[in-house]
């Protein structure tokens, strides 16, 4: 037997608005055409310039705004960078920071993992794709009133809401790229973010270039028996 919660001031329980049950038939051709879509989604650092609709950025970014979160505090904020002279401000700090990274600071075996990948200290893709967008957790936030408090479960949070992000940008036909600099707290000073906010990942998005690769090795994906246990 269930207990319900007890209505209170600041728990007002609203029916469940839009789920919609479907026959088993379509619950497997709706999983699979999922799969078979996401499954073309690939890590790409060959961009185009072409320029995307700001529109279509934004549509993603309220689709990543829907994730669950810790306490629904949304503890995420999305700084989307389309400026010419901002981008080239990131690609030289961010280049700053993966010299050290591959001279030594990374250590032999990471350097050995990424061989497969082909990865330098280059990222052209900084400047070159239309938007890159930094996405930070914030470890406390505003509330209506203008009161700051405590978030809960950030890097959880704020890793779903990623997903989703990067779902919804393939889903609108733009490819990604989750860079991750190390360290990346230039980017808090850069996008002019308070210092409870921490910097994630920079999603690099647009269309791949014409001639993109995409290492080998990265099509290696794991059978279903490796990352899953069934009970």
């Amino acid at each position: 037997m269930t207990t319900r919660p007890t209505l209170t001031a600041d728990f007002l329980p609203i029916p469940l608005p839009d789920y919609q049950e479907r026959p088993i038939d379509e619950m497997r051709r709706g999983a699979q055409a999922f799969y078979d879509d996401i499954r073309t989604r690939h890590t790409v650092r060959d961009f185009s310039d072409r320029p995307v609709p700001r529109d279509i950025i934004e549509t993603c970014i309220r689709a990543a705004g829907t994730a669950p979160n810790g306490a629904n505090h949304q503890p995420w904020h999305f700084s989307v960078i389309g400026d010419p002279a901002m981008k080239k401000k990131i690609r030289t700090a961010a280049e700053e920071e993966e010299r050290a990274f591959y001279a030594g600071r990374a250590g032999e075996e990471w350097i050995e993992a990424l061989r497969p990948l082909g990865t330098d200290d280059s990222k052209p893709f900084l400047e070159i794709a239309p938007w890159l967008i930094c996405i930070f957790g914030e470890r406390k936030s505003a509330s209506a009133d203008g009161k700051f408090r405590k978030n809960y479960y950030v890097p959880e949070s704020v890793s779903i809401a990623t997903g989703f992000l990067i779902a919804a940008l393939h889903r609108a036909g733009l490819a990604t790229l989750t860079h991750t600099p190390n360290p990346m707290s230039f980017l808090t000073e850069i996008c002019q973010r308070p210092d409870h906010n921490k910097p994630y990942i920079l999603l690099v998005t647009g269309y791949p270039a014409a001639n993109a690769t995409i290492p080998k090795h990265a099509t290696e994906k794991k059978d279903l028996s490796e990352i899953a246990t069934f009970f």
